[in-house]
């Protein structure tokens, strides 16, 4: 059965390459009518990107408590749900200081996650050189990230996003850029030396992901067709209906299966975010996209603090 997982990775591995490839090519072609063109339509790719990428963190339920009682299921969504309540709330009221706070966990969570990814890889195949996983997890993580957002392109889409958010970095985006670009070229080197050579294909494609497309489309390719995907491959490794689908030989079904569960999450998610607009008084034109974000970003929350099991298993 580890070979059908394996190849169920590679080929989401090949596929999220795929995708960041042709986004890249696309916003490099299309540069100049990208750069006089409305931002409404990277808003709607962005919404797109969070509808294609909200299911992979609702099944941790699943995962977390897999034939568990009804009692403890019950206790542990409360509190999930709890925790990102008060995240959404948190973000909400201190917009700045709660951005800050979701760049720094973001890219904790994606460059931890996607050196999981490759450890899982590694573990099913005949990869024997050794892996700079958290050298390299930095630079995942911080690469789709920081990039993006401190470019002068980030003032734009900020500002559609919420304008409160665009000094964020309080004028240390020219020193975030050296320091993101540092690590990764310390990490490319690195990754050169041992013979990693996809890692490091990896890393200049999400570098050039960052600098060469818009911020919101660089989230939108990032996180629905590369962090989403390769998460959901994961998935498959723990959940049961994933693992039965395995040992029936169909890859495509065990990836399916760990896809539909989580779908109803994505309805909740923007009908909750178009509540809270509503509620608060405010127009879904202005306020939809910045509080859909704020409500994905309140679930990474317990998110990432369930799937930190995972990937510290995955990594050791």
């Amino acid at each position: 059965m580890r070979e059908i997982e394996l190849d169920l990775l590679l080929k989401v591995r090949k596929y999220s390459r795929y995708a960041v490839g042709v986004a890249i090519v696309l916003s490099f072609a299309f540069a100049r009518i990208i750069e006089e063109s409305e931002i409404t339509w990277q808003v709607l790719i962005a919404l797109i990107a969070l509808a294609i990428g909200i299911p992979h963190g609702a099944l941790d339920h699943l995962v977390t408590l897999p034939r568990s009682n009804f009692k403890k299921m019950a206790l542990f969504i409360t509190l999930y749900v709890a925790v990102a309540v008060l995240a959404v709330i948190a973000l909400l009221t201190w917009n700045v200081v709660g951005f800050i706070l979701v760049v720094v966990m973001s890219a904790v969570h994606f460059g931890i996650g996607d050196a999981a990814f490759i450890s899982e890889i590694d573990r099913r195949g005949e990869e024997k050189k050794r892996f700079q996983k958290y050298l390299y997890a930095t630079a995942a993580g911080t690469l789709p990230v920081v990039i993006p957002l401190v470019s002068d392109k980030s003032t734009s889409a900020l500002e559609k996003v919420n304008p409160a958010l665009v000094n964020w970095h309080q004028g240390l985006n020219n020193d975030l850029l050296l320091w993101v670009m540092l690590i990764t070229a310390f990490a490319l080197l690195r990754l050169v030396q041992r013979r990693r050579d996809g890692e490091a294909i990896d890393l200049v494609l999400l570098y050039l992901l960052a600098v060469t497309a818009p911020p919101l489309v660089a989230f939108a390719v990032y996180f629905g067709c590369w962090h989403a995907m390769r998460h959901t491959a994961r998935l498959t490794l723990t959940l049961p209906s994933s693992q039965e689908a395995f040992t029936n030989g169909s890859a495509k079904r065990a990836f399916i299966r760990a896809v539909l569960p989580g779908t109803p999450a994505l309805l909740g998610t923007f009908i909750i975010a178009a509540l809270i607009v509503l509620l608060r008084g405010d127009s879904l034109d202005d306020q939809f996209l910045w509080v859909s974000l704020v409500v994905v970003w309140a679930l990474t929350v317990p998110h990432m603090a369930v799937t930190a099991r995972l990937d510290r298993k995955a990594l050791n």
